[in-house]
């Protein structure tokens, strides 16, 4: 059976500004703010949390399932699935949209202005969790909010565990519709900031989340990430990478990872080691999707970085 995948489908559009932002922003006249950015480089790349998520849980073996909705210039994603393998019935296309964009611009501070434009991912209300038993395991990231929501809703109706993964989308959701989402999911995984955050709307520490939880998890960068089962907190280290060239869609990588432990009944601590690698091979390579590794390579780090082995 698959791993639905519940998320966004986008383009990332990358841009290398050779100066810093600092020096052509004037503090005292941003209230009249007019200026432009010479990028003479640019790429675009394949990403958004359902692609990214997907890409990654393919690399480990698993049987991923994303559940999107995509524009009318979808068609090279959607080859680019086609070519990976990665099953796409549950892609929609919403006529008259784009897919899901976000334009980033970077300095030579590593300083980003980015605008992000949702496209067809406000639609993704339109799709629905399958019934039919294909799917074990599920996860709602960031995603339109009523999708989101509706989602949360099915996974629990149909009584299928999922991860809640909210990300940048957490700041759409008040307290009580937190609570709402936590009380239905099995699984919350977040980053440090979003930790602070949802405790902050919440008014409840992490601990005490834990709790209601089979497991939350905290990811903290190079400072690794925490797994708390029932309130007490399992530390995963970092694996050292060979270059830091790219974090962008570390965190999707984390989560594939998890999907796959979890899926596979791996104990917790194997689980978060097996996704700190994920996050790290993905770090060595620019780009959310840019890395390849099999799941022989896969296993032969994991035994260089922890001396055993995930899986026989």
């Amino acid at each position: 059976m698959s791993t639905l995948i519940c998320g966004s489908i986008a383009f990332d559009s990358i841009m290398v500004f050779k100066g810093r932002f600092k020096d052509h922003i004037l503090p005292d006249q941003v209230h009249i703010l007019n200026v432009a950015f010479l990028v003479p480089e640019m790429r675009r790349e394949f990403g958004g949390c359902a692609g990214n998520i997907a890409y990654n849980l393919k690399l480990l073996g698993g049987a991923p399932l994303p559940m999107a909705t995509v524009g009318d210039d979808a068609p090279p994603y959607l080859a680019r699935l086609d070519a990976l393998g990665i099953e796409r019935r549950h892609l929609r296309h919403v006529p008259g949209t784009f897919t899901a964009q976000a334009f980033i611009t970077t300095d030579l501070d590593d300083n980003q202005i980015t605008a992000f434009h949702p496209g067809a991912m406000s639609h993704s209300h339109l799709n629905s969790v399958p019934g039919d038993g294909s799917v074990r395991l599920g996860i709602v990231a960031p995603d339109g909010r009523d999708g989101m929501l509706q989602h949360a809703q099915q996974f629990a109706e149909l009584g299928i565990p999922f991860i809640f993964d909210p990300g940048q989308g957490l700041p759409m959701f008040n307290a009580e519709e937190l609570e709402w989402f936590i009380a239905r999911a099995h699984y919350m995984a977040l980053n440090d900031y979003e930790a602070r955050l949802m405790s902050e709307k919440t008014g409840a520490d992490i601990e005490s989340l834990s709790k209601k939880l089979k497991a939350l998890v905290v990811t903290r960068g190079a400072q690794g990430s925490l797994i708390y089962i029932d309130g007490k907190a399992h530390e995963i280290p970092v694996v050292r990478p060979s270059a830091v060239v790219d974090p962008t869609g570390c965190g999707d990588a984390y989560r594939a990872g998890l999907l796959y432990g979890i899926d596979r009944d791996l104990d917790w601590e194997t689980t978060g080691r097996l996704a700190a690698l994920l996050g790290t091979l993905k770090i060595e390579r620019a780009g959310a999707q840019n890395h390849q590794a099999d799941r022989a390579v896969i296993g032969q780090r994991f035994l260089e970085a922890f001396g055993y082995r995930p899986w026989n």
